[in-house]
This record gives structure tokens, C-alpha cells and sequence, in this order.
């Protein structure tokens, strides 16, 4: 099967088991956004914040290392059981020290909350490993199932304790750590990873090449949470938790948007990681970013248009303040993809020091332009200064991977067209006049066919041809 073919095989795997459960999760915000204040909403978010802080911090990413070694060695089950072991007890013994240290501190917070920092982030921790294992052995319908059951029994377990026992914040929380829980364990039986478990087979010089490729992305991590969360963290402090309630739920629209690309993005890093070292490798990835940049543009633009009429239907009006920083958050979105597409070069050299160097500097203008700006710009301060960190990430990005590795080129036609589209979109958006909502929407739609006609057309051609 050639590399276009695996590459849609197992999206079209991994897509099954995450859009549907996503999709359900998003057509849950009207009941999250009624049943909860603002300010419960926001606290619920700020905790999850804070937990994707940690979870590099104490793990040292060790499972993306274990993924990127898996890659290379499934075919040697002996070798297998000593990258599994060593990363398991690592992780074990990372989380007992993090325990350690959580209930040394805890006495000193004043947070009803506090505790859901440590049994969140373990169940998170041992969820993620578990399926970075699954990815790493190739394993791709069984991370598609185990992401599925995660998010159905995240689902079922906050209908539960949000309507039935009416927890609020409490119960969207144990709710969340449930299904981390779900997911782990069914990973645990389906992999039969109890078989690669053995103390004996725990290696002490493995681990020193794990961390040697794993540390270095632990700033880069931080940094995304920069990207992603500080924004909320900053928000909480100074404007309050209420504000953060409103930025978060407004948003869940890129979020989705993202969960979309990462899909995708899951078996590219594993397409290039596998196929780096091929003659072709430049044309192939040039194509494909071009071709995915097309097809993840034009959704953006879609998202952007349907938003005047999604919106009010999805969020409680207590919300209404988040709907003129939606397309400024989508747009941010757009440069992330590009970020994302271009950064599995460094993946597939395992140069991770690259990735946490340029992810670093732009967490920190991140940072800066949100509080300097806030005071004067409210929640606006936010989205600009992601929009900004992104767009700052991506052209550095294609400028050091052209010197390092090859030049990436992208469409300029392609480019300009989008500017101008997008231009008419936003002004429709910002207007209030029903007509040219469906008026943009339908832009929207011609203009997704347009861009992505080939691809299209090339798509449903390989899915007709016989192997």
C-alpha cells in the first residue's frame, strides 16, 4: 500500500473513533453552558488548565519517546517489552514523587477543588502512555477505540453527575477523570500490556535515551500550554473567573476545529517519521501540506461563516460576549496547523531541541502582548496575542526547517485568494443582517470546492481503485 493510501487509511481509522464521540461532546455545550454559571464553567476549565500543565512537567513526555522508539522496533517483541517496561516503572515512580510532593503542599491551598490536581493528572498521565503505546505498535483501530470509549464515558459519566446528582463543578470534574480511567484500562486488556510488564525487563540505559529525546519537549509542551492555557490562567487573575467561563466556551469552536486537524496529524507524524529517509520525501511533503492546507483553510473559513448562526443556538446567552473573539481564535488556528503540518520534520529527525527553542520564544510574546494588552482590550488581549504567537511560530518555523532541511512551498495564488475571502467573510460576520449570514455560508462552500477540487477528485479516485 503506498504512503497516500496508509495515510487516508488510518485517518479515516483514527477519525471514526474520535469525531464521533468530539461531536457529541460539542453538541453537549448548550446543557454544559445552562446547567453551569460562568463562574463554575470557568473553574472547571482553569483546574483542566492547569492539569495539562503538569502532565509534561511530571511525566518528562516520556511517552512521546516511547511512541517515536515503538515506530522503529515492532517487529522485535523483545525490545518492545523493555520500552514498555522502562517507560511504565519510570512513569510509576514520577507520579508517586509528584504525589509526594502535591499533599506536602496541599495543606496550604485554600481550594475546594485542589484534590482533583492529583487524581486527574494521574489518571490523564496513565491514559495518554497507554495510548502512545497503541500508536507506537502500529495499533491504530485500537487507539481509535480507546479514544472513543474515553470520550463516551467522559460523556455518559458528566450526564450522570451534571442532571442526575446535580455535582456541578465537582461532578464535571470526576467525570472527566472517569474516563481517563476507562480509557487506560481498556488499553491495559486489549493490548494485553500486562505481557510487556516486567521489572526484569527494565532498562536503565533505555531510559537515559527515552529522557534524551523526551526532555526536550517538555518546554515545548509548556510552552503550547502557553499557547492554549495561560491565556485562561491570565484571564482568571486579572478580569476573573466569569470572563474565563465566556473565553472558554467560546473557544470549544476552535478546539473542535483543532481535535479535527490532530486527527489528521496523529498518522501524518507517523507517516514522515516512517518515510523521512525516502528520495521523494520532499515532493511527497510538500504536496501534502499543500493539499491539507487547502483542506483545513477551507474549514476554517466554513466555521467562521456558520458561527452567526451556530453560535446562538449552542451557547446560553449569559455567554454572548464570546462570539467576537471566535474568528480571531480560528484564524489562530489556522497558523497552528500550519505549525503542526511543517513540525514533523523535526519529529521524524528527532531534533526536538528546535521544537522547544522556537516554541519558547513564541510562548513568551504570548505572554507579553496578553498582559500588556488586557487592561485596555479585555478578552480581545487573548485571542490577538495567540493569533500573533502562532503566526510568529509558523514563519520561523518554515524559515528554519528551509536552512536545516528543505524549502517548504506553499501555493502564493492560494495565499492571496484565502486573504481575500476571508476579508468578506469576517465583514459579513461582524454584521447583522440574517441574508448575508447564509450569504457567507454559501461563499464559504464554493469556495471549499474551488481550493480543494483536485484533492477531492484524487481522494475519491484512490478510494475507487482497485490495490
Amino acid at each position: 500500500m503506498n504512503r497516500e493510501k496508509t495515510l487516508l487509511k488510518n485517518t479515516a481509522i483514527i477519525t471514526i473513533g474520535k469525531i464521533c464521540t468530539q461531536l457529541i461532546t460539542f453538541f453537549l455545550l448548550p446543557l454544559y453552558t445552562s446547567i453551569l454559571s460562568t463562574e463554575e464553567y470557568g473553574t472547571v476549565d482553569l483546574l483542566n488548565t492547569l492539569v495539562s500543565l503538569l502532565l509534561p512537567i511530571v511525566t518528562f513526555q516520556v511517552e512521546q519517546a516511547v511512541f517515536r522508539r515503538l515506530i522503529e522496533n515492532r517487529d522485535k517483541e523483545r525490545y518492545k517489552k523493555n520500552i514498555i517496561s522502562t517507560a511504565i516503572f519510570s512513569v510509576a515512580i514520577q507520579c508517586i514523587i509528584y504525589l509526594c510532593i502535591f499533599f506536602a503542599i496541599a495543606p496550604f491551598v485554600n481550594n475546594e477543588y485542589k484534590y482533583f490536581l492529583a487524581t486527574n493528572v494521574i489518571a490523564y498521565i496513565f491514559a495518554s502512555l497507554m495510548q502512545q503505546i497503541a500508536r507506537g505498535m502500529g495499533d491504530n483501530v485500537k487507539y481509535a477505540v480507546g479514544s472513543f470509549l474515553s470520550a463516551l464515558g467522559t460523556i455518559i459519566f458528566n450526564i450522570l453527575f451534571l442532571i442526575v446528582f446535580k455535582f456541578g463543578a465537582t461532578g464535571m470534574l470526576i467525570a472527566n477523570m472517569l474516563g481517563q480511567v476507562v480509557c487506560a484500562i481498556y488499553f491495559i486488556i486489549s493490548l494485553k500490556l500486562y505481557k510487556y510488564i516486567s521489572i526484569k525487563a527494565y532498562k536503565k540505559k533505555l531510559l537515559k535515551k527515552l529522557w534524551a529525546y523526551s526532555i526536550p519537549l517538555v518546554p515545548n509542551a509548556i510552552s503550547w500550554w502557553v499557547f492554549n492555557s495561560s491565556n485562561r490562567v491570565i484571564i482568571s487573575a486579572i478580569l476573573g473567573v466569569a470572563k474565563n467561563g465566556i473565553f472558554s466556551a467560546a473557544s470549544k469552536f476552535s478546539n473542535v476545529y483543532i481535535t479535527i486537524y490532530n486527527i489528521f496529524n496523529l498518522t501524518w507524524t507517523e507517516m514522515v517519521a516512517l518515510h523521512i529517509n525516502d528520495a521523494d520525501i520532499k515532493e511527497f511533503f510538500n504536496k501534502t501540506i499543500n493539499e491539507m492546507l487547502r483542506l483545513f483553510t477551507a474549514l476554517a473559513i466554513g466555521i467562521i461563516a456558520c458561527m452567526p448562526i451556530v453560535y446562538p443556538i449552542m451557547i446560553d446567552n449569559s455567554y454572548w460576549e464570546g462570539y467576537n473573539q471566535v474568528p480571531i481564535m480560528i484564524i489562530g488556528s489556522i497558523f497552528n496547523v500550519i505549525v503542526g503540518l511543517i513540525s514533523t520534520i523535526y519529529v521524524a529527525k528527532k531534533n526536538t531541541k528546535a521544537i522547544a527553542s522556537t516554541s519558547i520564544v513564541s510562548a513568551i510574546v504570548n505572554i507579553i502582548v496578553n498582559l500588556i494588552l488586557i487592561n485596555f482590550i479585555d478578552l480581545y488581549a487573548a485571542t490577538i496575542a495567540s493569533l500573533i504567537a502562532y503566526s510568529t511560530m509558523s514563519v520561523y518555523r518554515l524559515y528554519d526547517i528551509k536552512k536545516k532541511y528543505f524549502e517548504i512551498k506553499i501555493d502564493k495564488k492560494f495565499i492571496l485568494s484565502t486573504i481575500i475571502v476571508l476579508a468578506v467573510i469576517l465583514l459579513i460576520y461582524y454584521s447583522s443582517n440574517i441574508i448575508l449570514f447564509f450569504t457567507g455560508i454559501l461563499i464559504a462552500i464554493i469556495y471549499a470546492f474551488m481550493i480543494n477540487r483536485k484533492s477531492l477528485k484524487s481522494i475519491f479516485n484512490m478510494i475507487l481503485k482497485k490495490n
